[in-house]
């Protein structure tokens, strides 16, 4: 027997879902303690259910997914409204320091997915879902890189894109803790006295959404979307190179931003943009879990298993040995690893996290709570998407 869902009732099915997981992640503790993300709980609990009834020979249920790729155009747009300059110029020398470390990071998290798969016969773009799409990238990443290498060819991508990417929040939840412990006990490191002047800039006023503005920041978001993904396909005719349209109006959105920024700065509302941007992100995500065979990944388990071992332990080594001492070697440098660990194998989120357990009980931070969001938000994919672009490229 088969189902078949329209358009409608799949982008109602989302939203009932990404609610069902926002209800799990507040109930169930082990959930929130590792930052697991609602549409990922609710998505992934329809996939196991799908595929269990298919197995079974009971239903199969074929979706409507062709909203999609509005959403997840709507929520890379929104992340390149975010990327102002003058964050830059606040950050200083660390924020700069920590954003290029960033940067190596998903060139190293890319050669380490396609080494990997060369090692188990797999295509080597398969190893790169393994590598900074999914771990750098997160969710959202692998999600839209993932439908753009199934319509490459590539079977399985979005799902193996997937696997990776809750492999990797789950250990990004899990070795930040210890690895921040480690430094700070061994280097006897205490909070800086100087905090306080850091603090404060980077806090904005709270203001109620208008609806004037509001349809400010949909012009804003539409009209790079629009010029963006023209853009995209211009480049990618003129070239022969892929840029799939989220790029481009990714990119666009962070030229429109700093140009208004000098024309009229009050013009861009972040709180109404990031509110856009987080329901298109809640719908794409729930839509593309939803909608992933997983019968499609379990013969590759294993493979993915250690390749991300590999990225965990590589995250753990090049932090300590590395980037600790680029920052600086006091206590700031620390807890900004500790976020380093959390969104380079999975989400922003899970990097506030790290950061928050660690100064609950060592003390505060306001260098590190700072510039972590303002690199892992939004600045982190200035440099992993032409990097995760070319991969595509060379691999294709």
């Amino acid at each position: 027997m088969t189902l078949e869902l329209n358009q409608i009732t799949t982008i109602f099915l989302s939203i009932a879902l990404l609610t069902l997981g926002m209800i799990l992640v507040k109930k169930v503790g082990v959930l929130q303690k590792f930052c697991i993300p609602a549409p990922v709980v609710g998505g992934l609990l329809f996939a196991l259910f799908a595929t269990l009834f298919k197995s079974l020979g009971w239903l199969e249920i074929t979706l409507d997914t062709s909203l999609q790729s509005l959403f997840m155009l709507t929520f890379f747009t929104t992340i390149g409204l975010g990327a102002s300059f003058k964050l830059i110029k606040l950050g200083g020398k660390l924020l700069v320091i920590y954003w290029l470390a960033c940067g190596f990071l998903a060139l190293a998290q890319n050669a380490i997915g396609v080494s990997m798969a060369y090692l188990f016969d797999l295509h080597p773009l398969i190893g790169m879902m393994a590598g900074a799409v999914s771990m750098e990238g997160g969710h959202g990443a692998a999600t839209a890189f993932g439908q753009t290498l199934e319509d490459l060819g590539i079977q399985s991508a979005l799902s193996i894109g997937i696997a990776a990417a809750t492999f990797g929040l789950v250990a990004g939840g899990l070795v930040g803790g210890p690895t921040v412990k480690y430094l700070i006990t061994k280097h006897n490191l205490k909070p800086s006295e100087k905090d306080d002047e850091v603090g404060g800039h980077f806090e904005e006023k709270e203001k109620a959404i208008q609806t004037d503005s509001f349809f400010m920041q949909i012009l804003l978001i539409t009209f790079c979307m629009a010029i963006g993904t023209y853009l995209g396909e211009l480049f990618s005719t003129a070239t022969g190179f892929v840029l799939p349209g989220y790029v481009g109006a990714m990119f666009v959105a962070v030229l429109a931003r700093n140009i208004v920024d000098r024309m009229n700065p009050d013009l861009i509302d972040m709180k109404g943009i990031s509110l856009i941007g987080d329901v298109s992100l809640g719908i794409f995500l729930s839509m593309a879990l939803m909608s992933i065979k997983l019968w499609e990944v379990a013969g590759l388990a294993l493979p993915l298993l250690v390749i991300v071992f590999i990225q965990v332990v590589f995250i753990v080594l090049f932090s300590i040995f590395v980037l600790f001492r680029l920052l600086g070697k006091d206590y700031d440098a620390a807890i900004m690893v500790a976020g380093f660990t959390g969104h380079g194998l999975g989400a922003t989120p899970n990097a506030m996290a790290n950061m928050a357990a660690v100064t609950e009980r060592f003390g505060p931070s306001r260098k590190a709570f700072l510039i972590v969001p303002i690199v892992g938000a939004f600045l982190i994919d200035v440099f992993a998407m032409p990097i995760i672009i070319t991969t595509i490229n060379l691999f294709n």
